[in-house]
């Protein structure tokens, strides 16, 4: 069975991929994440806040002297052990692919052209395989739909100019027109995209009176809107390949999001979940899905049941009615 796919412009040897969470931060996990079948890494993000704030610790040492380290150390964030921060993070990559043979791809999470989209020119000198840009906003301030994509579009453009390795972006799907971005920043020069990244809403919490801040694992209830994305774009992009992402517990997963159209598919809270064994009853159960149906390869059910409607408009406005006139339910006499 032949589940080698292309994404990147890489070649892999499987589509499912390990996306950045704290256990790629950890090169021994990296290696059980290899030997249990990922066919590539993201290392988790380092944050431009983290950048910015380590550029302000530096410049405190150096303007005011060894006295002010005490109250430069405070400008850092919270420490967490979700990476090593910017000053390990080059170190991390380097000893990441010196371990294994599998692609190491790095995350750059901010959200607005700065100074801090230099760093990636520092991640393709590390040895990072490609550079995930994980742009991660939320425009409530005054703007419109068109200036909030435009400057994604321009931040991709500096992160691009910056780096020759290949460049996916990760986004969430909140935009006005998100066919249309899709499209300027594959003509921007991005080598994939990766639908999608999930906004981590505040709950409030009764009790105490106050927002709340947690993370709740993705289940597989989450993976429509992906399929939706990426059945309207497969095929419509020149050049770049699509990962899917958000949802992804089974091979059932991995075998509708492949189908929709996705080269690769990248997984987190399964592995946060079960560990990197995990990946060994996906890969399992894949190639179990595609014998028995009597595919020989990944490739053959790439994009098999895409969105080929010359209308698509048309067609998920159809679809759309279909389901809410096809509703059934112990209070619904029809």
């Amino acid at each position: 069975m032949d589940l080698n796919t292309r994404y990147l412009g890489l070649t892999l040897r499987n589509p499912m991929i390990a996306s950045a969470s704290p256990l790629t931060g950890d090169v021994g996990v990296i290696r059980q994440l290899e030997d249990a079948g990922a066919a590539a890494v993201v290392l988790p993000s380092l944050f431009a806040e983290q950048i910015r704030a380590e550029e302000r610790l530096t410049e405190a040492l150096i303007n005011v002297g060894a006295e002010s380290t005490p109250e430069a150390g405070s400008y850092f964030p919270a420490s967490i052990a979700y990476n090593s921060g910017p000053s390990g993070y080059l170190d991390l990559i380097a000893r990441a692919r010196a371990a294994v043979d599998i692609p190491v791809i790095a995350s750059l999470n901010g959200s607005a052209e700065a100074g801090w989209v230099d760093y990636a020119k520092l991640i393709e000198d590390a040895g990072a395989s490609a550079l995930e840009l994980n742009i991660y906003r939320i425009a409530t301030d005054a703007v419109t739909g068109g200036e909030a994509e435009a400057d994604c579009v321009s931040l991709v453009g500096a992160v691009r100019r910056q780096i020759k390795i290949p460049l996916a972006v990760k986004l969430h799907p909140y935009f006005s027109a998100f066919g249309a971005l899709a499209r300027q920043l594959d003509l921007a020069g991005v080598d994939g995209l990766v639908l999608f990244n999930r906004l981590y809403q505040r709950d409030i919490d009764l009790v105490r009176l106050g927002w709340r801040s947690d993370i709740a694992l993705s289940n597989p209830d989450e993976i429509r809107l992906g399929l939706l994305w990426m059945s309207a774009l497969c095929g419509q992009l020149k050049r770049a390949s699509l990962a899917a992402s958000t949802g992804v517990e089974t091979a059932d997963e991995v075998i509708k999001y492949l189908l929709a159209g996705a080269d690769a598919v990248m997984t987190t809270s399964a592995l946060l979940r079960h560990g990197p064994k995990h990946l060994r009853s996906v890969a399992a159960d894949l190639e179990t899905w595609l014998s028995a149906r009597g595919f020989a390869s990944v490739t053959s059910i790439k994009g098999l049941m895409r969105n080929s409607h010359s209308d698509k408009e048309e067609r998920e406005r159809s679809d759309y009615i279909r389901s809410l006139l096809s509703y059934r339910g112990p209070f619904v006499h029809r």
